[in-house]
């Protein structure tokens, strides 16, 4: 029986109804880099975004129907057969020119990731987010993140393949790897690059999908490092009790139920985020 065809890399192209950029993405990144294995994930496009892939010469692993962008990373880090994995959008936003500066610190660094510069195409409200995101992660892992959600980046396979058991579906893969990466004590590299705008229209909601991807950094950081969210409020509740013990003290000269509960809701949020933490810690047995 004929053995599978190793590669030193994989550029993986995550794609739902791309057909009109996936072709083009794939030639320069072919003439770039004639010897990479180029793997398309067809995630239940409904034109012709696999038969562009395979007229270009990509390998392409369809899903039957649209499951989010994150399951098709995980279907790509199962059927990668590089030792490296490229992750690239396939909107045309990425350049395949910045492939060769990730891998210039491969030898270096867990993890490479391309962070878009100011002089990036990208729109106002979505830099905010980011800068939001990016201060949030910050805060939960100690570390200066640079670009939460970038989807270009590097990483060797036989790492990411340990951490497709936490991530989600959804535009979100990329703030879920970051995190278990820095939580389990991997080291990241970021490198400023230029992106353009997409080709296409933006498959995100502004206000559906932001709320909704804001809800699951909040889930992914409490994931990771549920105390550093649990203590500030509980430290909260206890600071407000103290203060109005102190108020209802000096008028009323009494203790109020309200500072007993107070008092009592910042225990309880303590305990379940200390709770919490001693979970996390025991999830990691799954990573080596």
């Amino acid at each position: 029986m004929e053995e599978k065809k190793k590669y030193e890399v994989t550029v993986l192209l995550p794609a739902y109804n791309e057909e009109g950029v996936i072709g083009s993405t794939i030639q320069k990144i072919r003439a770039l880099h004639p010897n990479f294995e180029i793997l398309v994930v067809d995630d239940g496009s409904t034109d012709n975004t696999m038969q562009e892939a395979m007229a270009a010469g990509a390998n392409v692993w369809p899903h039957p129907y649209n499951i989010g962008n994150g399951a098709a990373i995980k279907s790509g880090l199962r059927c990668a057969q590089g030792e490296w994995v490229v992750m690239m959008d396939a909107d045309g936003q990425h350049q395949p020119e910045d492939i060769a500066r990730l891998l210039v610190h491969r030898d270096r660094f867990d993890m490479v990731v391309g962070a878009r510069t100011k002089h990036s195409e990208t729109s106002t409200h979505r830099d905010l987010a980011n800068w939001v995101y990016n201060q949030f992660a910050g805060y939960v892992t100690k570390f200066n993140i640079e670009d939460l959600t970038s989807g270009f980046r590097l990483v060797r396979l036989s790492v990411a393949k340990q951490f497709i058991y936490l991530l989600p579906n959804t535009f979100s893969y990329p703030s879920t790897l970051t995190l278990g990466y820095l939580r389990s004590g991997r080291s990241v590299k970021y490198i400023p690059i230029q992106t353009k705008a997409r080709t296409g229209k933006s498959k995100i909601k502004l206000l559906k999908d932001g709320t909704r991807f804001f809800l699951i950094i909040t889930k992914v950081a409490t994931l990771f490092s549920p105390f550093r969210v649990f203590l500030p409020i509980s430290l909260a509740f206890f600071a407000t009790g103290i203060c109005y013990y102190g108020y209802t003290f000096f008028t009323q000269g009494r203790f109020t139920n309200m500072s007993a509960l107070l008092f009592n809701s910042s225990i309880i949020i303590f305990m379940i985020g200390l709770v919490a933490e001693q979970i996390s810690q025991m999830r990691y047995d799954r990573v080596e």
